[in-house]
């Protein structure tokens, strides 16, 4: 185990690769995964201004924005004006900030072990949250890792929540897939999520057949498509897994967890979309996030009644005050028997 010079991050290397966890947000990137044939896969994303001397003034976690970390509150309350059956929210009702404390704030690296990195946060005394924590273990038989998270409640409260594994995206169009069935049922966002978005907003539809803004409908899971844009849309019912095949570089991921603790899933499809600061069209990147949540748009919304709960899909969790909630995920890294595609 190596520790940083200024205690920033921590790093362990084990017999299928090397993992890193920064104290900020508990994120965990890079990790480079050695395949059983040698080969050395890194499939977090990074994001590319990370080490730009700009990058210091961003709040949270934009600074070192990468790879994984836990939300809870997942999302971001702000002024949003109801749109069509989704109700709006207002920033100063806000339990939290964005993607909650944890998400913007350093955490403690716990004990010492060769085996695993634990931190933990302890969030502000007036929030309904006490403390978080999270173990992060590389599996010592092969390339895979185990995260587990638990949430120490301060009080009863009814709160989003999730995690946010973010990967790394090759530049040719269609070279990445979310392999999973074409009729898979998603949501797609309520409202502007950018102005490069091309989804038609507040839609239900198959994954395969995503109604578009300016007419027809496109099959989501092979990206990057071959324009720019910025989407979020929401699996109703991910089942608890998803598989990701990388034909480009030749691997897949396989993202597992409960799906009673997680009962949807995110996905944030960025692609070279956001102009801004710091982004400047070169963010390129698929977030694929367990939530229970409606989408990112924060507590209040989540709560409140919505087209995704009212259509049987949880937003929220119920915690009870004192009664520690556990939640464990795993990524398992696989060759792919051909990486043309």
């Amino acid at each position: 185990m190596t520790d940083a010079a200024n205690g920033a991050s921590r790093a362990i290397a084990w017999e299928y690769g090397v993992m890193r966890v920064e104290r900020r947000g508990a994120m965990l990137a890079p990790v480079l995964f050695v395949l059983p044939d040698g080969r050395q896969v890194a499939p977090f994303q990074v994001a590319p201004w990370f080490s730009e001397p700009a990058a210091q003034a961003l709040p949270g976690l934009m600074a070192r924005l990468r790879g994984d970390w836990p939300c809870i509150p997942f999302g971001f309350d702000v002024d949003r004006h109801p749109f069509r059956n989704w109700p709006g929210s207002r920033a100063a009702d806000a339990v939290d900030e964005g993607h909650g404390f944890g998400a913007n704030h350093d955490w403690t690296f716990a004990e010492d072990r060769s085996d695993a990195l634990s931190l933990f946060i302890n969030y502000p005394q007036s929030h309904p949250i006490a403390r978080v924590e999270r173990r992060i273990r590389p599996d010592p038989s092969g390339p895979a890792i185990d995260v587990e998270l638990t949430v120490h409640p301060r009080r009863d409260c009814q709160l989003p929540v999730g995690v946010h594994p973010t990967f790394r995206l090759p530049s040719a169009p269609g070279s990445f897939e979310i392999a999973l069935d074409s009729r898979t049922r998603i949501a797609t966002f309520p409202g502007e999520l950018d102005a490069s978005a091309i989804f038609l907003p507040g839609q239900f539809a198959e994954i395969s057949s995503v109604p578009l803004k300016r007419g027809g409908a496109l099959d989501i899971r092979r990206i990057p498509f071959a324009e720019n844009t910025e989407e979020l849309v929401q699996i109703l019912d991910a089942g608890g897994v998803i598989l990701l095949r990388n034909h480009h570089e030749g691997y897949a991921v396989s993202l597992s967890w409960n799906a009673s603790d997680f009962p949807s899933a995110l996905l944030w499809l960025s692609i070279r979309g956001r102009t801004l600061e710091p982004w400047r069209g070169r963010h390129l990147a698929l977030g694929v996030e367990p939530v229970c949540s409606a989408f990112d748009l924060g507590t209040a919304i989540s709560v409140a009644v919505n087209p995704l709960n009212a259509s049987g899909v949880r937003t929220v969790h119920a915690f009870e005050a004192g009664k520690a909630w556990t939640a464990r995920y795993r990524f398992v890294i696989e060759a792919l028997g051909d990486s043309r595609g």
